[in-house]
Parts: C-alpha cells; sequence; structure tokens
C-alpha cells in the first residue's frame, strides 16, 4: 500500500472521487504544511495556520498505478491558479503534493511535467515534504457520501465526478 499527501483545494472534491476509485483503501481529509500546532477547521480557513486542507489518499498498486492516482489529481482541480480553487480562495486551497521521500518527490514532478501539456498556463503545485498531517474533524471526513444533497456536492462536487467518470470510468466503482 502506499499514500499520497495531496491538496486541490477544499478536500471534499478530492475525498468524493478517490473514495470511488478502485484500489483506493482509505481517504483521510486533513491539514498539513502549516506553523500551528493542532489546527482545525475554523483555524486553518482563516488563512493564519499556514496549512492546505488535503486528502491522504491510500490505494494498493497493484490496483491501481500511482501514475493513474496522481493523474487524476491533475485533472480533478485547476493546478494552474496559485491559492485558489473556484470560489474556494486562500493558502489552504493551494494546488499541493507533499511528498514523504526522495522517490515521492520525483514521482510527484515527473507527474507535473506530464500533466503541463493539459493546461494552458503553468501549473503552479507546490510539492514540499510532508510536515505532521493532522486528520480533519469527522464531518468532513466522507462529506460527499454524508451530505450527497448538499447544494456544494450539486454545484461543484457532482461535476468533478462527471469528468473523473468521463476520464476514469475504468477505475472507478460503478
Amino acid at each position: 500500500m502506499k499514500t499520497f499527501i495531496l491538496g486541490g483545494g477544499c478536500f471534499w472534491c478530492l475525498d468524493a472521487v478517490y473514495q470511488k476509485t478502485k484500489g483506493v483503501s482509505s481517504v483521510v481529509s486533513g491539514y498539513i504544511g502549516g506553523h500551528f500546532p493542532d489546527p482545525d477547521y475554523y483555524s486553518v480557513c482563516s488563512g493564519m495556520t499556514g496549512h492546505a486542507e488535503v486528502v491522504a489518499v491510500t490505494f494498493d498498486e497493484e490496483v491501481i498505478p500511482q501514475d493513474v492516482v496522481l493523474d487524476m489529481f491533475f485533472a480533478l482541480h485547476d493546478p494552474t491558479t496559485l491559492n485558489r480553487q473556484g470560489y474556494d480562495v486562500g493558502t489552504q486551497y493551494r494546488s499541493s503534493m507533499f511528498y514523504l521521500t526522495e522517490e515521492e518527490r520525483a514521482l510527484f514532478e515527473t507527474a507535473i511535467e506530464r500533466n503541463q501539456d493539459l493546461w494552458n498556463a503553468p501549473i503552479v503545485t507546490e510539492v514540499t515534504r510532508a510536515s505532521t498531517f493532522y486528520p480533519a474533524e469527522e464531518f468532513h471526513q466522507d462529506y460527499y457520501a454524508k451530505n450527497p444533497d448538499a447544494g456544494y456536492c450539486h454545484v461543484i462536487i457532482n461535476p468533478k465526478l462527471a469528468k473523473a467518470r468521463k476520464y476514469y470510468s475504468a477505475w472507478l466503482i460503478a
């Protein structure tokens, strides 16, 4: 099993797709990359802690290749906007990848290069050594499955799920 820590705006969006991905055994929404101990949602949203909203995606490489997990990440958010994803603005929504090993750092940088041709602007995704990962509050875990009728799910998450189905249907659970 392998775990990638990825930030692509609000963690609910990435969580919703990776929860439905074959070979993914766990998706944990959380916070990383800041300087404030034991952050919570409200402190992270203030923009003062330096943390990013991320998901820790644990998957079986024998079921889904790591390149597919990373390519899905680049398809599910706009990696060309600095500190912004749609209506979500602030450093907590930055496009980010947190590596645990030098091998992962190189893998992430290669994924950026591979996906750059899909975008008209430069990818600004930061690649940073992982620091302490703090799981988000229970309310944020598997948000889409618990709140499918919420407005945010209809307006923001459903289009991302549709995009994932369009390009990655072979990797999604029906």
